[in-house]
Formats: structure tokens, sequence, C-alpha cells
């Protein structure tokens, strides 16, 4: 850390100091970042295609680009399907194929298994297989990404909203003040669920349709924080100073005031983050979240209901969902701790 100490002020190194005295959460944020990181390599993990081919001197990247069998010798001129035993012997007759660790993708249907989906744990299929035959450790991977992904973007995004509503209506106050919080009011008594129920009638769900619908409701979450904040800071020395020099509203706000304001809502934003997955797995374990045959957690999880024969499928979705959130909530208690006045680096 030593090495960020000219840049840093004073305050953001004591800060800092006092994240890492909380060790739980700040090995936890790096073992987060570690599982997020190999889950955005994803394809190189777990996939259907190898990794690279050698054939006949040639060098072929399946992972990246499509082949077809013709490329290898074979008969159709159709996409290559490497998983064929015609194919993987046409290959390995003049070259070599180097696979990732798991022959899988979240959508690769394993049809040589021995016993009737869903299958227990075995060689090939480390976690077993779902009712339809998928390999689970490949959803699992392929979940956690676009679980966080999606819980990254809805937090950004509806942060984004959420401070600048809490920012326009705590330092404004008087009407507007009382407008928003009427708005408030009546927005957060709107059905959630009816609605998503609604909505996916009338539309396909999709990653991007669940993400709109969720922030709508979403941006609340920080909007009292923010504008009690701004009350607070409103009427200081400072903010009467700079607008009687004739600095505009919007600059003040911005440059002043919210940088006090974000103290509570850095706080906030694991928890909220751990929130949108939590939202995003329920509404796929209710089936009205992403559309069928998309790595969910929520999914595995609404199989392991339907399929309690077969406890591998509950049992790896509840642990990978309890060590995403748990993660998240350390961090979030550690984050806590950096602002609080009252602690010391240890």
């Amino acid at each position: 850390m030593t090495f960020l100490h000219w840049r840093l002020t004073p305050l953001t190194q004591r800060r800092l100091a006092q994240f890492q005295a909380n060790r739980r959460g700040w090995w936890s944020l790096w073992l987060f970042l570690l599982l997020f990181a190999l889950s955005l390599g994803a394809e190189l993990i777990a996939n259907d295609r190898p990794l690279l081919i050698r054939h006949q001197g040639a060098f072929y990247a399946p992972v990246l680009k499509d082949y077809a069998e013709t490329d290898f010798g074979g008969i159709f001129p159709s996409t290559a399907n490497y998983r064929d035993p015609y194919l993987v012997e046409l290959i390995n007759q003049d070259g070599w194929m180097l696979w990732p660790p798991i022959r899988f993708r979240y959508d690769t249907v394993n049809y040589n298994l021995p016993v009737p989906a869903p299958a227990p744990p075995s060689t090939e299929n480390w976690l077993g297989t779902d009712d339809q035959g998928r390999d689970v450790l490949a959803r699992l991977i392929y979940g956690f990404r676009i679980s966080v992904l999606f819980g990254l973007l809805l937090t950004l995004t509806s942060s984004i909203i959420g401070v600048a509503a809490g920012a326009v209506q705590g330092y404004f106050g008087g009407r507007v003040d009382l407008f928003f919080q009427r708005f408030l009011e009546i927005w957060g008594g709107l059905p959630q669920l009816f609605i998503l129920i609604i909505v996916s009638s009338v539309v396909i769900p999709g990653f991007w349709t669940l993400l709109l619908v969720l922030m709508l409701f979403s941006w609340t979450s920080l909007v009292g924080v923010v504008r009690a904040e701004f009350l607070r800071a409103r009427n200081f020395d400072y903010v009467r100073a700079a607008r009687a020099l004739g600095m505009s509203d919007g600059r003040i706000m911005f440059k002043h005031v919210l940088p006090n304001a974000m103290v509570a809502t850095l706080t906030f934003l694991p928890f909220i983050l751990s929130g949108s997955i939590v939202a995003l797995t329920a509404l796929d374990f209710l089936g009205l979240g992403l559309p069928p045959g998309s790595a969910s957690l929520g999914d595995l999880l609404r199989q392991g209901k339907d399929n309690l024969q077969a406890p591998w499928l509950g049992i790896s979705g509840f642990v990978v969902v309890a060590l995403m959130l748990s993660l998240l909530v350390f961090v979030g208690e550690a984050v806590r701790d950096a602002f609080d006045p009252r602690k010391n680096p240890a």
C-alpha cells in the first residue's frame, strides 16, 4: 500500500488502513474478485470446443472462431461438432486437441450419460448433471458470471439515478422535497412482482428487460440516504459562501456537497449489489427471470426443488449463492468500518 501513499490523502489512507484491518472483509474482497475474474474467462474453463487444435501443420482456435467440418477432412460443410467421435478421430490422425478442464458449456447436453438425467457426479461431470443432461459445474460458472454482471449493472444504474434524485430532493427542499416524498410513497407501494408477471406475459423476459424493470424500483434505495446528507449540508457555511460567490447550484451540489454524501452511499453499495443478485436469482427460481436454457443459479435451485432425488443440484446452487452473498456481506461490513470515524486502524 505504501506506493499509493503519495497519491492518497491522509483521510483516504486511514480509511484504506481500516478496511485492511478487517481481515475477513479484506480477504473476502480478494476471493470474490478471483472468482469473478475466473468466471469472466468461463469459455476458457468450461467449453464444448477445444481451446487449440493442430491439424496437418496448421493451428485452429475453435473457442474464438467457427470452423466447418470440411476444414478437418470431414464431409459436411456445417459447423464442426468437436464431440463427434468421427471428427475427433479425423483430427487425432494428424494432429491434436487442447481441451479446457471442463468439456461442457452451460447449454451442452451430455448424450452419453450411463444413467437417466439428472446424473450423479462422475469423472466426466464433476458435480453431476441437471434434469436435461447439462453439466452442473459449467452452469454454475456461467451462472455466477451473469449474476454478478447483472448485479453490477443494476447497482450502477440504480445508484446513479438514486443519488441524482436524492441530491435534487435534499438540496432544493421545500415543494420539490414534498413532491418527491409523495411520489416515492406511491412508487414504493406498487406491486413489483405483479408488474414483472405482466411484463413477462407481454414480452419475452431477457437480460436487458429484467435490468430495466428492476431498475425502475431499485433506484429508490439510496434516495433517503443522499437526501438526508444534502438536507444537512445545504445550510453549511461553505455552501452559503459558494452560493454568495455566484456558483451555480449544479456545481455546488456535485462538487462540494456530493462528496460528503458519497461516504454514506459507498457503505450501502455492497449490500445493494447482493440484493440485486438475490433479485435475479429469485426471479429465475420463480420462472420469471432469464429465458429458458440460460445459465442461471435460480434455475438450478428450482431444479433442486423439483428433483429431490438429486441432492447435488440444490446443494451446488445453495453453496455458490451462499458463498457469493456471504463474501459481499463481509466486504460491505469492511467498507462500513472503513468509513466509520469512530474506528481506528488496527
